[in-house]
């Protein structure tokens, strides 16, 4: 497993624990913009719930859904005992304590369950089973409240110390050649819900608002760079650009523009212009989120917007779409090649830049060569790094391909790494085939790069209608 692997399934995993309580976080986040004394409607009794909720119910689901990825309800249980130590032990949000006592906390009493298998006398199953659970529990958040806690939140408080030094230099906006690039590579989830929500978390805290929640989360580099392929790029690209610039800037799922930079990599310094450019405006004019805008789209900025942060806000959005666009532009006009309609795709395009072979693409590089006969196939896995942006979308194009060509099959989306080993038919993104193998390694496993209008969609309903994919 290389290490680009390595991250994205760490970012996989974090974000497994946070996207499924997003909604939590966005009760949180207005309660906040709403209710606190410089929101838009102040009310000290409603505003006494903001700071319970980011500190206790938060952390708590974080820890208990880590918990139980690791080994279901039982798992969940002793992660949420565990987190609470360090969260009763510390003034701070312990969303990263939460993100490591969950899933150790799974991890330990799976491993002593496993232990007394077939160790219990008869009748005494259930005294064992919730003593195990209350005895480790109780162990584990003595030790995350006297040691884990104290260790995370000093490194809490150094980071955000660091970031604060960074701020006041006035070298945060080169935070955009780290953060830009990553995301077009999917590790965007290692970044935001591994570094920034928590630290944002700390901001809002303290500040009652913050910058970290928008480094990952906004959609302008996206929408510079689509704007700028619907006006200047050429055959398929320019097609389909201007819906995935709807998709991406109002519904918020950013992977629709990673495939136009890939495909001319001499973009990703227009996004990371871009991405400067807004975090400068961010810094310059104060701006700040009340909440966590997920998914990454205008409405959800729009949403957790403090009172009197209209103008910050949306004058850093304008400014990374602007320096993307107008970047993008330059490029994309200094690109004399003439691209045949009849001759090229989207997805070609990048399977060749990439170096990989295009149409079936490495289908038959990555799998076991066995038949799949369609008589066997019920149901059809569409996996992504979190299993709730472009699997659903993805998912949901692939529903209407099916009943056009009068095929019906169960289609579902979920986290690539929560894929049951027996699947038997998964689609992934290019980028996510190692993790897709590495989980269901007898499945067989078609990939995407452009999830609009991908040829290996057809592709697929072709072999299914042939009654077997190789």
């Amino acid at each position: 497993m290389n290490l680009k692997m390595k991250i994205q399934k760490l970012g996989g995993f974090l974000a497994g624990m946070v996207i499924p309580n997003i909604g939590a976080f966005i009760a949180w986040g207005l309660i906040t913009a709403i209710f606190i004394e410089t929101g838009w409607f102040p009310n000290k009794e409603l505003a006494t719930m903001i700071s319970p909720i980011l500190t206790y119910l938060l952390p708590i689901l974080i820890a208990f859904t880590g918990g139980r990825l690791i080994y279901d309800q039982r798992g969940g249980v002793v992660g949420s005992v565990a987190a609470m130590g360090a969260i009763v032990g510390s003034d701070i949000p312990m969303f990263l304590a939460a993100m490591v006592l969950g899933p150790l906390g799974g991890y330990a009493i799976k491993k002593i369950d496993k232990l007394l298998e077939g160790k219990i006398k008869s009748g005494f199953e259930m005294l064992v089973s919730n003593f195990s659970i209350g005895i480790l529990g109780m162990l584990l958040a003595i030790g995350a409240f006297y040691i884990i806690g104290p260790i995370i939140a000093s490194a809490t408080e150094l980071a955000m110390l660091t970031i604060n030094k960074i701020i006041e230099a006035g070298f945060i906006s080169l935070l955009a050649i780290i953060i830009e690039p990553a995301k077009v590579v999917f590790l965007n989830n290692a970044i935001d819900q591994g570094i920034f929500v928590p630290l944002g978390a700390l901001d809002i805290l303290k500040q009652k608002q913050t910058l970290f929640f928008m480094l990952v989360s906004s959609p302008a580099p996206g929408c510079g760079i689509l704007l700028a392929y619907s006006i200047f790029g050429k055959g398929v690209s320019k097609k389909s650009a201007p819906a995935a610039l709807i998709i991406q800037f109002i519904g918020g799922i950013h992977e629709v523009y990673f495939p136009y930079v890939l495909m001319k990599p001499v973009l990703f310094l227009s996004i990371i212009l871009g991405g400067m450019a807004q975090i400068s405006t961010w810094v310059l004019t104060s701006a700040g989120l009340a909440g966590y805008p997920h998914p990454g789209s205008i409405i959800s900025f729009l949403i957790m917007l403090p009172k009197g942060g209209f103008i910050p806000v949306m004058s850093g959005i304008i400014a990374g779409i602007t320096v993307t666009f107008f970047t993008a532009a330059f490029f994309l006009k200094l690109d004399k090649s003439v691209d045949s309609e009849e001759d090229i795709t989207l997805s070609a395009d990048i399977a060749n830049m990439l170096k990989v072979p295009n149409s079936t693409m490495e289908n038959k590089t990555i799998q076991n060569s066995e038949v799949l006969h369609i008589k066997d196939l019920t149901t059809i896995i569409f996996a992504c790094d979190a299993g709730i942006g472009s699997s659903a979308m993805g998912a949901g194009i692939l529903k209407k391909k099916l009943e056009e060509a009068g095929l019906k099959f169960e289609v579902t989306h979920m986290a690539i790494d929560t894929v049951p080993k027996n699947t038997k038919l998964i689609i992934c993104h290019n980028n996510l085939k190692e993790r897709a193998y590495s989980v269901a390694p007898k499945a067989k496993i078609r990939t995407i790069v452009n999830f609009l209008n991908d040829p290996n969609y057809d592709i697929l309903i072709k072999e299914i209608k042939e009654g077997e994919i190789r």
